[in-house]
Formats: C-alpha cells, structure tokens, sequence
C-alpha cells in the first residue's frame, strides 16, 4: 500500500471528511460496479447454492477470526479502547459463536420443507424451496465494528450469497484488519470490502444489490432506505433509539444496580441496546441509586476517566455532543472526564424530566437520565407515545406486573431482569420495529433474512378434478363446502 494509504490513516485519525477517490488495499471505488458484475457472474455459477460451499467458506472465516484474535483485539483497543474481556465478550466470541451455530444448523435450514396442501388443490404436494438473493450489501457502524460486520455476513454467506461489506471509518483499525481478513481467505467475486466515508456509502447506495442490510441511526436508516427504494431492492435496518429500563418497587435492587450499570456502561454506553433512559418507582429510586454508585465504583474505580480498561468515546464529535446533553439534569454521580483519551466516566442524571434536552434524542454515551414513576400503566403509557424502542427491559419479581408490562409495551426485544443479553442468543431473533428498524437477524433469523422463500404446487397428473373448470353450472355449493 502506497502514499494514498498513509494519508488515509491521518484523515480517519482526525475525522476529516474523508474523500473517497483515495484508495485502500480492498476494492477502488471505481471498481465497485466492476466487482458486483464479476460477484453477478460467480453467483450464476451456482457454487454458493451448494452447501457444502457454504459450510467451507464458514469454516474458513471462523479460522481466520482465531488467527487474528489478537490483531482485532488490539484494533478493538485503537478504537474504542476495550479491553480484551470486553472485545472478546462483545465482538469475537459473540461471532464465533453464531458462525459455529450457522455450520451446526445449516444444512437442516437449507432443506426443502413440505407444507400442508389444502383439499381444494387435491391431488398435490407443497414445498418451500430456499434460495440466496445475489448479490448483497452489508454495512455497518463503528460501535461494534467486528461484531456488526462479521455477523450479518456469516448469514449471507450461510444463505449462499455474494456480499460487499461496507465497514465504518471511524473505527479505522478494525476496518483495517477486517480489510485484511477478507481479501486474505476471500475472492473479491465471493466477498469483497469497500472502504471510505459519506461518499463511499452514496456511491454504493447508488449501485443496484439484490438486497441491503445496514446497521446505523435511524436518520442514516432512511437514506439507506431512500436509495435501496429506487431499485426497489429489499432491506434489513438495524438502527436504535431510546431504549428504557423500568426498575418497579418489586424489583430486587440491589441485583438490578449491578446489570444496569453493566449493560449501561458497557462500551462507554455505545450500544443501541444499552439502558438508554431509566424509569425507577419513587419507592425505591433513592436505594437504587445508592447501589448504582456503589457498583459504578466497584466495576470502574473512583476515577473511571483514568481506567486504561474502561472504553473511550469514538472521536470529538460525539464527545462534545455528550456534554451538551449532560446539562440536562443535575449530575449525581460522574460527570468526570479525560480530554486526553475522550473518556467520559459513568454519570447519573437526577431531575431530568420527558421534556429535557437527553430525552429527546439517542443518548449514546455514557449518560444515564433517571425518572421516577408512581404507576406502572401511566410509564407504559408514556413509553408508547414515543417512537418504538429498539429495546425494553424490566426489573421486576411480580409476574402480574411482567406480564402486562410485555404485552402493553411494543419494543424490538429486550430482558426481564437484565439487560442487553438477549442479543446473545443465536435462538433468538434480533431486531427493531418502527423506527429503531425493520428484519431480524442472529441464527437462523440470519440464514432467513439473506435468503428467499420460493412456494412450489407440484400437482399429480394421475388424477384431474373438473371442479374449477368452466362452465361453472352447479359447482358453487360444492366449492363452499370445500372452501370453509
């Protein structure tokens, strides 16, 4: 890689505007119309349809992942400065596992599936036959760089696509090494990554996929969308919003301190599924409180802002954007901060009411708003006025108050009594609804959103019922008794 590449790496460091006819070691952007015609004519070859295809080219990423692990983990510490725990937790083992769960799987998933036939079509059989859409774009955020990059593409890959993978510049490093892996194990007519900034994702949004899966804001979400509709080519979204955490005078407090301030905090509050605002009954808001300091201290120190482990904000932007979010309310624990590492410690907001300033918008740091309730109905109430949530969670030991609180609130997913896991389970499809986004993903939600669903009749011959053929004469009262 020559001069351009060095001048790349300056650029994304200081968050200029990034042009994109600089060129990387992946696909120039003028090639990239180029590349969607060769991957148009590897896919008509038909090799991805095959399974065992599939299962080798996941087999080969799962390796090469172990291979770098300690490339990416260093990647994941440049930037976002996590610690190899929470790199591991969140971004690699959480792809290896769903890669190992795919290869389990797959060939079940990929099976013909016979379907009941109604009487009215006798004699004859019914069948889902599965088939890859082509060619597809997968982009994603800086937040979880690996993660949110690799996942979506083990689906694609397991569903027999050809896919460009479009990973974010301001997590430069992990980029990089993503770059790295696949031109290493892939042929850029398989699989192939494009690299650049706002002009890079137009310049693709421009070009015709045979399906897009983007993981960002909901304001880029439309744009994505607005382009995707031009060639009326199908999405997946996966954006965010405001999630909420309902703490009920029920709950046990002291559990329920512990995996907020884990699920809050855990990459700086860089999550679209993390805690994003939390409503605690006023019976109990003083004593959780107390324990959240307590466990603020016990996972990050008295000076989070100085913990080498304790994950950094992404670049300058979003950092002054957080303190003017942080005048909101009154600040009852936090608020320190590193102008060094762009480390803002873990803070509570009191006195923050529906109206403030951080209630208006994706808080995405590590800021976390507090709201007392007094009844349960009337929070719901509220937290449906808003647009849908990405997640929901509820801390609560009351079954009665569980179960009206899943059935009232309308969300994308979430947990009772803890936060952000559910995300990890490869048995459990992932993802928004309204505006924190559209399609599901992990698992075999994953094999599903990438693939096609084709409905076959195979009719039999040996026999030909008259019944829908014209003249019609007195066939009306046969055909109600077969059609209930």
């Amino acid at each position: 890689m020559g001069s351009n590449y060095k001048i790349r790496r300056w650029v994304c460091i200081f968050d200029i505007n990034i042009d994109s006819q600089l060129t990387y070691g992946g696909i120039d952007m003028s090639d990239v119309k180029k590349t969607i015609e060769i991957q148009r004519t590897f896919f008509n070859t038909g090799k991805t349809k095959d399974i065992n295809f599939r299962i080798a080219k996941l087999n080969l990423l799962r390796n090469a992942i172990k291979k770098y692990e300690n490339e990416i983990i260093n990647a994941l510490r440049l930037d976002l400065n996590k610690a190899p725990f929470e790199a591991y937790e969140t971004e690699i083992g959480i792809v290896l596992e769903e890669i190992r769960y795919t290869i389990r799987y797959i060939s079940n998933w990929a099976k013909p599936k016979h379907v009941k036939t109604p009487m009215i079509h006798f004699p004859s059989s019914s069948y889902i036959y599965n088939e890859p859409y082509g060619s597809v774009l997968i982009m994603s955020p800086w937040n979880y760089p690996f993660q949110l990059a690799i996942a979506p593409l083990a689906g694609a890959i397991a569903a027999g696509n050809c896919s460009i993978v479009k990973p974010s510049e301001y997590s430069f490093y992990t980029s990089e090494i993503i770059e790295k892996i696949i031109i290493e194990i892939f042929d850029e007519s398989y699989v192939a990554v494009v690299r650049g900034g706002r002009e890079a994702n137009k310049s693709l949004l421009d070009e015709k996929f045979d399906y897009i899966f983007f993981t960002g804001s909901p304001q880029v979400g439309r744009a994505v969308m607005e382009s995707a509709s031009k060639h009326l080519t199908p999405v997946t979204l996966e954006l965010g919003g405001k999630s909420p955490c309902i703490v009920d005078h029920t709950a046990n407090i002291k559990l329920a301190a512990k995996r907020i301030v884990w699920g809050k905090f855990l990459n700086a509050g860089q999550t679209c599924v993390a805690p994003d605002y939390l409503l605690v009954h006023k019976n109990v808001k003083e004593k959780l409180i107390r324990e959240m300091k307590h466990y603020i201290s016990v996972f990050y120190g008295s000076s989070p802002e100085t913990n080498a482990d304790y994950p950094k904000i992404i670049n300058q932007k979003h950092y002054k954007r957080l303190f003017g979010l942080m005048e909101s309310g009154h600040i009852i624990a936090g608020g320190q901060f590193n102008e060094a590492s762009r480390q803002i410690a873990p803070t509570l907001l009191d006195g923050v009411t529906w109206e403030s300033a951080i209630m208006q918008e994706e808080i995405f740091g590590p800021l976390l708003p507090i709201l007392e309730f007094g009844s349960l109905r009337d929070v719901l109430t509220m937290i449906n006025k808003r647009p849908k949530p990405l997640a929901f969670y509820f801390f609560t030991e009351s079954k009665k108050n569980e179960a009206y609180a899943i059935r009232t609130a309308s969300f994308g997913g979430g947990c009772i009594n803890d936060t952000v896991i559910h995300l990890s389970n490869s048995n459990l499809p992932f993802g928004g609804v309204g505006e924190s986004g559209m399609g599901q993903y992990h698992g075999k939600s994953s094999y599903d959103t990438f693939t096609h669903s084709k409905s076959i009749i195979k009719k039999s011959n040996l026999l030909d019922i008259y019944l829908r053929y014209p003249p019609f004469k007195n066939h009306l009262g046969l055909l109600k008794k077969i059609m209930k």
